[in-house]
């Protein structure tokens, strides 16, 4: 083998067209957020308006940072997303603790909680994969670990996803291709359906709930945005697979923009036919919002089918992630900042296989973790690295050959100012009144800290 081959064999191929990459921010956004969140929403503010009102100011907020994220990702077209931007403006220490919470929040607990969700839906069928019904609890409140069918059901799903992403890129993107294909028809056949043929009821828009949560309203609004920014996270998805996206100057842009506004319109309908469909005392609170809704619009066995579907897009969701989150540690890995194994691509396959299987295997352990928290971990985390990249556009933007994007050129900086300004509210709000999670999320980040700092002494 010569030494260009050996090269060659080691590196990734750019194989991923407009489709494939938009199919991937669709799957990545629409799946455990829009499908489990809206039941404790409800519980915490107790208005339909309200509840619709946070999903919209979150789509609007995703759209900011996807528009920031397009300029990022003209400029630097390669795999790894936030980790090549922190690491470009603010130095390797930051670049090593995004990828560090990426491996853990950003993509190992979604996973874990998308095959979690998934299992919910399955318990339409068998109570007893519901993750209410578990048959052992280590601990309590938010501290506590989660043992039963839930948890098995979702390890599984997670192991399957695992070893098919071996297997090539190419062969994953067709699969995820069919998967959001039917994830886009089960979404709209519920949202069409369900207002032209389906039993729900108008009045349930004005009428309220009893709020579950104690905090006020303007506290529970914003608290709520971490909820509905777990929802949308994903709009970022196609940043992470730069190296192999087909002329990225003109595709991630794209992408990005065109995903996230699919998706956005997605949850504005969802969410209108699940409140249609269900008055807010009864979805209080309710994981599988979907298969509920469903049920009340056109009976038990359509509801079925639905919740059969729905369970297929979560699917999706999962292997999205799963395809996503090793790019980002062979980025890194590749840069000396994180397990050199993680930097092995196989040489039949063409996939970092070592980093596949790290992934995979954390995810497993996070389905032990009670939902609430660790949505709310998600959430937390995933929100202070974007503020940090939408934030390191100011940054960028005093070099002379900086590609300007035209969108986030109109009335600069309103577009990353606002992502900027909502995100610190919430971070700051959710480490006051969402502490358990919040504090968790900072300790993956200290944490972080503490490895780059012995690996760069060990060094």
């Amino acid at each position: 083998m010569t030494p260009d081959t050996k090269l060659k064999s080691n590196t990734l191929l750019r194989q991923l067209g407009l489709v494939s990459a938009t199919a991937l921010v669709v799957s990545n956004m629409i799946g455990t957020g829009i499908f489990t969140t809206t039941g404790f929403m409800v519980g915490d503010l107790g208005s339909a308006r309200l509840v619709l009102l946070v999903w919209a100011t979150g789509a609007l907020f995703a759209l900011c940072g996807a528009l920031c994220y397009s300029e990022l990702s003209v400029n630097f077209p390669s795999s790894g997303g936030e980790y090549v931007y922190l690491t470009r403006a603010f130095g390797p220490a930051w670049g090593f603790m995004t990828g560090w919470v990426s491996f853990f929040a950003g993509f190992s607990a979604p996973i874990a909680a998308a095959a979690l969700a998934f299992s919910d839906y399955a318990g339409y069928f068998n109570p007893d994969l519901r993750q209410a019904n578990e048959a052992y609890t280590l601990g309590s409140g938010a501290l506590s670990l989660k043992f039963g069918w839930a948890q098995l059901v979702a390890s599984g799903l997670i192991a399957v996803f695992t070893v098919i992403n071996f297997f090539g890129v190419k062969r994953v993107a067709r699969l995820q291709n069919v998967l959001t294909g039917t994830k886009l028809l089960v979404i709209a056949g519920l949202v069409l359906g369900g207002f032209l043929f389906g039993k729900g009821d108008w009045s349930h828009f004005s009428a309220n709930a009893v709020r579950t949560s104690s905090n006020p309203l303007p506290i529970a609004f914003v608290i709520s945005l971490l909820w509905v920014m777990v929802g949308y996270s994903g709009w970022n998805a196609a940043t992470y697979v730069g190296e192999e996206v087909r002329q990225p100057d003109r595709t991630l842009p794209a992408a990005l923009g065109l995903g996230t506004a699919i998706v956005a319109l997605a949850y504005l309908g969802l969410n209108l036919v699940f409140i249609y469909a269900t008055p807010l005392e009864s979805m209080k609170n309710v994981v599988a919002v979907g298969s509920l809704a469903a049920a009340n619009l056109f009976g038990p066995e359509i509801g079925g089918a639905f919740a059969i579907l729905m369970a297929i897009s979560l699917m999706s969701t999962v292997n999205a992630m799963v395809t996503i989150g090793p790019r980002v540690y062979y980025a890194m890995a590749h840069n000396q900042a994180f397990f050199k194994s993680a930097a092995t691509v196989h040489p039949r396959w063409r996939t970092p296989v070592n980093a596949i299987l790290m992934q995979g295997a954390c995810a497993i352990v996070m389905t032990l973790t009670p939902f609430p928290q660790l949505i709310i971990y998600i959430g937390f985390s995933l929100t202070c690295f974007t503020v940090m990249a939408v934030a390191s556009v100011f940054v960028f933007r005093r070099r002379s050959d900086w590609q300007k994007l035209a969108a986030v050129n109109f009335l600069f900086p309103l577009i990353p100012g606002a992502y900027i300004l909502v995100g610190l509210a919430t971070i700051i709000y959710g480490m006051i009144w969402a502490p358990l999670p919040s504090i968790s999320a900072l300790v993956t980040i200290l944490v972080g800290a503490a490895v780059y700092a012995g690996t760069r002494r060990a060094a």
